[in-house]
C-alpha cells in the first residue's frame, strides 16, 4: 500500500524512477560533490540521462552509493572500495585486514600515550627516545653532547643504546666530565693533555659497568660503517678542534694497558 501511496511526480515523464544528484545525494546522507567525485574516479557508475539531458539515478546507485559510504565510514579508503569490486557480497578479509591494522594503530597510540605520560610527569627532550629521554632529564647533559646523543638514536642498535642510557647519569657526575664542555678551541697541548687523562677514570668506570659500549657499532642496524661516519661527522661538526683532540687522546689512554 505504501508504494501505491507515492507521489505521482516520483515518477519522471519516461516512466521510471529518476532522481536527480541533488536526491540522491539526500537520501543517501551525503553531498553532491562526493557523489560527483565517485563518478571521476569511478566508484559510482554513470546514469543514463533523459531526454531533458539531466541524471536519471536508480534505486541500484543508491544502494552502490551506501555501500560506499558505509565501507568509508569503517576506514576503508576509496582506492580499497575500488579495488572490491561492484559485488555485494561480504567483504570478510578486507574487513579482517582494516581490524587488524586499527589494532595495529590503536596499539601505536597507546604507546605514544604512556610516552606523553612521562613526559608530562617530568619535562622531557622531544627528540630523544623515551628511556633515553628519562635517563638524561636528571643528568646536566651539556647541548653538544645531547645532539651527539640524538645522532646516536638514529644508527646504533637498540641493545647499546639501551646500556648507553643505563650509563648516562652516572656517567656526567663522574668528575671533569661537564668540563670537557667549556674546552676553548685554543686551549694549548698541555691543558688538552691533562683533561684527556681526567677523562679517563670516568671512561674506564662506563666500560667496566657497560662492556656493550666498548664496540659502539657492534649491533648498529645499517652496519659498523655507515654508523661511524654518521658518528664522525658529528663530532667534527658539534665539538671544536681542542675538544677533537681530547677524544682522539682519550681513545689512545684507554687503549693502552693499565698502569699497576
Amino acid at each position: 500500500m505504501s508504494a501505491l501511496g507515492c507521489r505521482a511526480d516520483s515518477v519522471d515523464e519516461e516512466g521510471g524512477v529518476a532522481w536527480s544528484t541533488r536526491e540522491l545525494a539526500e537520501l543517501a546522507g551525503t553531498s553532491v560533490r562526493a557523489v560527483r567525485h565517485y563518478h571521476d574516479v569511478g566508484l559510482l557508475a554513470e546514469p543514463e540521462r533523459g531526454a531533458n539531458g539531466y541524471k536519471r539515478y536508480g534505486v541500484a546507485h543508491l544502494v552502490r552509493l551506501l555501500r560506499i559510504k558505509r565501507l568509508t565510514d569503517l576506514g576503508f579508503s576509496l582506492a580499497r572500495i575500488a579495488a572490491m569490486g561492484e559485488a555485494d557480497e561480504h567483504p570478510e578479509q578486507a574487513l579482517r585486514t582494516l581490524d587488524a591494522e586499527l589494532a595495529a594503530t590503536i596499539e601505536r597510540l597507546q604507546r605514544i600515550r604512556v610516552e606523553l605520560a612521562v613526559t608530562l610527569r617530568k619535562p622531557t627532550p622531544t627528540d630523544l627516545p623515551p628511556e633515553l629521554a628519562v635517563a638524561t632529564a636528571d643528568a646536566d647533559l651539556p647541548d653538544t653532547d645531547r645532539a651527539l646523543l640524538v645522532v646516536l638514536t638514529r644508527v646504533l642498535g637498540s641493545s647499546t643504546l639501551h646500556a648507553y642510557a643505563e650509563a648516562l647519569q652516572a656517567y656526567y657526575a663522574q668528575p671533569g666530565v661537564l668540563e670537557f664542555d667549556q674546552l676553548s678551541a685554543d686551549a694549548d697541548e698541555r691543558t688538552r693533555r691533562e683533561m684527556a687523562e681526567r677523562l679517563v677514570p670516568a671512561a674506564r668506570t662506563l666500560l667496566t659497568g657497560h662492556p656493550e659500549l666498548q664496540d659502539l657499532t657492534a649491533d648498529a642496524p645499517r652496519g659498523a660503517h655507515f654508523a661511524e661516519r654518521a658518528i664522525g661527522v658529528a663530532i667534527h661538526d658539534l665539538y671544536n678542534p681542542a675538544q677533537i683532540d681530547v677524544l682522539r687522546r682519550l681513545g689512545e689512554l684507554l687503549g693502552a694497558p693499565e698502569q699497576t
